[in-house]
């Protein structure tokens, strides 16, 4: 089990009690250590395998975990907790919800309906949406729940009105969510910590249950996920947490990639282990990523090292505009293919998603097979909502969401004045809406759901499923439409029911209740793909996390786009997106290419453009530099510069010290200029200096 580890593989999965931080370089062999150090666990300590918690971020790393295992040791892998945090907190929830004052079918909404549910207590507020944007309002409330602010605590920060709309909108939000019976992916997190700081001896048996805790991807652990760490290893100590400060990208929604660097604070006996060898990429490639990422200030240090082969240069592309970068990658795509290489093992990575129409379009017009990963999910798609909204009810009646989505679909004559007397009498009587339709055609709409309820039990899941698409109506609503986007949803509810047997038969599944968390708790797009055919990867660079392909093109690596103009003024949000550079580097195992273009059509607007800072950071020596023409160099070195410095967003400059740089923002008399090497700099913009490149 351990004869192929290296050394410090070796010293990270013997070393068992006692706090634990895995520095774990880009492709050192993390999710190896993790699962043999539990392995080593079972094997040498003889521990139950119920007295260990690992938790993971994904879905998907939590399912080949789990697989890993099980092939080693076979059924016994399952009582090992193996999960993603909101997997975790919906357990600890299901075991004690009426601690917390909830009712066992308790529903879990997910983002588009928290948004549904914001938008009604806006209009029933009569707060203006076109003032306020209720998704600002909800990512306000999201950002107070995950930094743990309270409605309560919230009012103490209310000093403007947009301040006075959150508060008014997040307290209705709280009390809504409850009269609900249902709880947001927020609370998956902050329930669990409300629950052990309220029932000390809840928290005592859960930490005498997890003896041994680990954490992959600790880097990205938010203020909920730290402390829910924290405290449920709190009594013996034993927490081996993993991760990169070098990989977190994701402050942006939360993360502090500070949990991290701080572990040693927080435990001063740890135990720290370096794993800085690379199974993955060449050295020419990790040579990249070292130079990159070396020019971060905020880091633990370590440099990425391989006995892998020199390989290749880097491939560098230097395109005229963005259909001439798509054309790049078609043709060296084709190449690669006809040499054998499966499109499995092609990826291309931006940083925006709009970026991708370009690539998909050149794709497309050359019969190159690709798929987009991160795109319109299929739990996403309208029918499949309607569906699902349904299950919820009949599971959960008190479920808002859920009704206000189906109560009129299939089309049942229930308008949108009933439905406000409904919600008047609901908040008034504080009841669900459910609860508060006594006659008419919504009655009507309830003895259907009634009737449902009483059969979810006696029948298996896929023929439950369709009875409820029959009795309510939306497969003959469907079918009486006659047009192709009718057929299509009904073919993806038919897959739906394919999704409910493989429950059954391969998790075993067999209650709707069961089966609504499963479903709820999909967040991975990657994991919804069922297509078998070989295909082009297209995704951003922040969705490519924790994958690896053996060709990696990388396009649009310009300054204002990668790294992105909203990080230019902030040398915090600049780190995060080196790191991201060199995740985006790092997914390469034989070669990688870098392509950025002098003009780009994006957002309707042509802009011209330097290239990234990344570029000159990864070193000339390790470059194979190829461009469409020289265009952009004629232009930079030319003699004939205009001295009039009438500047405007996008041009091209040269300054007597900072080199080369282009215009990003002008206000009056001030120029926000961003520098190849020099970074972004405010100057006056009529300075002798600054010399505008001739067009």
């Amino acid at each position: 089990m351990i004869e192929n580890l290296n050394e410090r593989q070796l010293e990270a999965v013997q070393n068992i009690d006692g706090p634990m931080l895995v520095l774990a370089g880009a492709g050192s062999g993390k999710t190896r250590v993790l699962t043999t150090k539990v392995m080593y666990l079972l094997e040498h300590r003889d521990i139950s395998p119920r007295n260990i918690l690992a938790i993971t971020f994904t879905n998907k790393a939590a399912k080949e975990m789990k697989e890993r295992i099980y092939n080693l040791i076979g059924r016994e892998a399952f009582l090992i907790q193996i999960s993603t945090f909101h997997s975790f907190g919906l357990k600890l929830l299901k075991e004690n919800y009426e601690l917390l004052g909830y009712d066992s079918n308790f529903t879990i909404i997910d983002a588009d309906d928290s948004l549904t549910m914001i938008k009604k207590i806006m209009k029933e507020l009569d707060i203006d949406s076109n003032k306020y944007n209720y998704r600002a309002i909800r990512s306000s409330i999201s950002d107070n729940k995950n930094e743990m602010v309270s409605v309560k605590e919230y009012e103490k920060f209310v000093y403007t009105d947009y301040d006075e709309v959150v508060y008014k909108v997040y307290d209705e939000y709280e009390k809504s969510l409850k009269r609900s019976n249902a709880i947001d992916f927020d609370d998956l997190l902050l329930l669990p910590i409300k629950l052990f700081n309220e029932h000390e001896d809840v928290l005592i048996k859960y930490q005498d249950l997890y003896k041994y805790v680990f954490i992959d991807e600790y880097q990205d652990t938010n203020k909920p996920q730290y402390l829910l760490s924290k405290m449920i290893s709190g009594k013996y100590k034993n927490i081996t947490v993993v991760g990169d400060n070098d990989q977190a990208i994701f402050t942006w929604r939360g993360a502090d990639y500070k949990n991290i660097l701080n572990f040693e604070k927080d435990y001063p006996n740890a135990k720290v282990v370096i794993l800085d060898e690379n199974y993955r990429s060449t050295k020419t490639i990790l040579k990249a990523a070292n130079n990159v990422i070396k020019n971060n200030k905020i880091r633990k240090e370590k440099n990425l090292w391989t006995n892998n082969e020199e390989g290749n240069l880097i491939k560098y592309y230097k395109a005229y505009d963005e259909k001439d970068e798509s054309s790049f990658v078609v043709k060296e795509t084709k190449k690669l293919i006809s040499e054998g290489i499966s499109p499995d093992e092609i990826c291309v990575l931006y940083r925006a998603n709009a970026q991708s129409r370009n690539v998909e379009e050149a794709f497309l017009q050359n019969n190159i097979s690709y798929k987009i990963v991160g795109s319109y999910a299929f739990y996403n798609r309208k029918e499949i909502k309607d569906l699902i909204a349904y299950l919820k009810l009949i599971h959960n009646e008190k479920d808002d969401v859920s009704l206000l989505r189906v109560i009129n679909y299939p089309k049942r004559g229930i308008g949108q004045k009933t439905i406000e007397n409904l919600s008047i009498v609901g908040r008034n009587e504080n009841k669900s809406l459910y609860e508060s339709i006594t006659s008419n055609k919504e009655l009507e709409f309830k003895n259907i759901i009634e009737a449902l309820k009483k059969e979810k039990d006696s029948m298996p899941l896929v023929d439950f499923i369709e009875l409820v698409l029959n009795k309510t109506g939306i497969k003959e609503s469907l079918k009486s439409e006659k047009t192709l986007e009718a057929d299509i949803r009904l073919e993806n509810l038919e897959e739906f029911k394919s999704i409910a047997h493989n429950a059954e038969e391969v998790s075993g599944i067999v209650t709707l209740e069961d089966f609504l968390d499963e479903i709820s708790l999909v967040t991975d797009a990657s994991e919804n793909q069922s297509d078998n055919e070989e295909k082009v990867t297209l995704m951003t660079m922040h969705a490519v996390k924790g994958l690896e392909f053996d060709y990696v093109f990388v396009v649009g690596v310009e300054e204002g786009l990668f790294p992105h103009l909203n990080s230019m003024n902030s040398e915090e949000e600049l780190e995060e997106e080196r790191r991201l550079c060199y995740v985006a580097i790092t997914r390469a195992r034989k070669k990688l290419y870098i392509i950025n273009s002098r003009s780009r059509l994006l957002y309707g607007k042509v802009t011209s453009n330097i290239p990234s800072r990344f570029i000159s950071e990864i070193g000339d020596d390790l470059l194979d530099q190829e461009r469409k023409d020289n265009v952009f160099s004629k232009k930079i070195n030319r003699e004939d510069m205009i001295t009039n410095n009438d500047l405007k967003r996008g041009d091209l400059i040269r300054h007597d010290k900072y080199g080369n740089g282009v215009v990003i923002d002008i206000d009056g008399k001030i120029a926000t200029i961003s520098f190849t090497k020099e970074g972004v700099k405010k100057l006056l913009k009529d300075h002798k200096a600054i010399k505008k490149v001739s067009e």
